[in-house]
């Protein structure tokens, strides 16, 4: 995709050039502002993304410790992918790819990356001479492509080593615990207002992919304001910024140490902090977005358990809500055990229920480009089409029939980088 490389991978926060380009010609005739999103509803201008590849074959061999839902074709997947960045791309956004930052990285900051995920397992062998075994796997990464170097850091391989009296006198089961679900680039971060903040993920599959996603920020000559540590979680897709407010998803996939450790460092950059609390802790709605989105301003959807769910039921979301007055900190626990949908209509939004068909296949978890203007996956139902038409809300429909079974969709797919907003 010629659009998607450029010999020059420039800063995103300083072209003043660069942020005019991102923005579309209607957009660029009104005083344009290319920054850290502030909100869903602000007009998409670059999108990191990861279409998948080789890596994501053994994650589909045993869907379930994958963490996907089913199996699914590992070749179609990759065509639906780049088929979705072809129209984000129609619509003005530059696309950033992982691979593609790959191949532009420098070659020893890529091999120090490799040497992280190649493993040589020598615990068979009980004489083995471990000095000379690492000089070994040293001279091997010295030697290797820019391609391999690749294929190390995704698919994360060991070699597991036993002695043996034929032929060389070694030989190897060779074992893949490969980034299968980094094509869901919204998880290993989440991009504020302040910028940047890499995750630290709720299950030990998915660990070395903030260190990929670290690695592109550097690259696009972007530093990180925060990284969660210790026994902090947090996982992209439990984050939805909405103008003042923050929502923050706080339940199977982030928790509360996480969300503190960003409160503390004052990364959110939002005057209140929303931490809406799942009680349910199902996978099928593992993060926020996979039952509530945001479409505009004053409308977002929700799936319709949560939403017509009685106080007592497991799909009744609360809230706590933490405010700080503008330009200090810290925050401050202001009101606690809120009722969400309740504070949401308080907060003017109209709501746009998801039936349970439609919320299998992956409805809520569409990406908003602009006000009323959203990718979402294809084959929903009337009904739900009816409902986004009435509130004059344009959708471009995806395929991506194969990819959503790994338990994600549009939204889950996108790590938006900077959001345009009118002034």
């Amino acid at each position: 995709m010629t659009d998607m490389k450029h010999t020059n991978m420039l800063p995103l926060v300083i072209a003043t050039v660069i942020m005019l380009a991102a923005c579309t010609p209607a957009t660029r005739q009104d005083v344009c502002t290319m920054d850290y999103p502030r909100a869903e509803w602000d007009r998409a201008g670059v999108i990191l993304m990861h279409t998948p590849g080789q890596e994501l074959f053994d994650g589909v061999i045993h869907p379930s410790a994958g963490l996907f839902e089913n199996y699914f074709d590992v070749d179609k997947a990759a065509e639906e992918h780049r088929g979705y960045i072809r129209m984000l791309e129609a619509n003005g956004i530059r696309v950033h790819t992982v691979t593609d930052i790959l191949n532009e990285v420098p070659a020893d900051t890529l091999r120090l990356l490799a040497a992280k995920e190649l493993r040589y397992d020598v615990s068979a062998m009980p004489d083995a001479d471990s000095c000379a075994t690492e000089a070994y796997r040293q001279e091997v990464l010295s030697q290797m492509s820019r391609a391999d170097l690749i294929r190390c850091i995704l698919l994360k391989p060991v070699v597991r080593l036993s002695a043996t009296d034929n032929n060389t006198g070694v030989e190897a089961e060779y074992i893949h615990t490969p980034t299968m679900n980094l094509y869901f680039t919204r998880d290993q971060s989440i991009t504020t207002p302040r910028g940047h903040i890499i995750c630290r993920m709720n299950s030990l599959q998915r660990a070395s992919e903030t260190d990929i996603i670290d690695l592109c920020y550097s690259h696009l000559g972007v530093k990180p304001v925060l990284r969660i540590e210790g026994e902090g979680r947090l996982e992209g897709g439990d984050y939805i910024p909405a103008g003042t407010i923050a929502l923050i998803g706080c339940g199977m996939r982030t928790n509360d140490e996480g969300i503190r450790q960003i409160m503390e460092a004052d990364a959110f950059g939002h005057d209140t902090v929303v931490v809406v609390r799942d009680h349910k802790r199902w996978q099928m709605q593992m993060h926020l977005d996979t039952h509530f989105n945001i479409i505009d301003r004053d409308l977002c959807t929700m799936v319709s358990s949560r939403l017509n769910a009685q106080p007592g039921e497991p799909e009744f979301n609360t809230c706590d809500i933490y405010v700080r007055a503008p330009g200090t900190k810290p925050y401050s626990l202001m009101r606690k055990d809120v009722p969400f949908v309740e504070y949401m209509r308080a907060r003017g939004f109209r709501i746009i229920p998801i039936d349970y068909e439609d919320e299998m296949h992956y409805a809520n978890n569409y990406l908003t480009i602009a006000p009323r203007h959203i990718m979402a996956v294809a084959g929903q139902s009337e009904a739900f089409r009816k409902r986004l038409a009435d509130e004059g809300v344009t959708v471009e429909w995806i395929p991506l029939e194969s990819l959503i079974d790994g338990y994600g969709a549009a939204h889950c797919m996108t790590q938006v980088l900077q959001r345009a907003s009118a002034q």
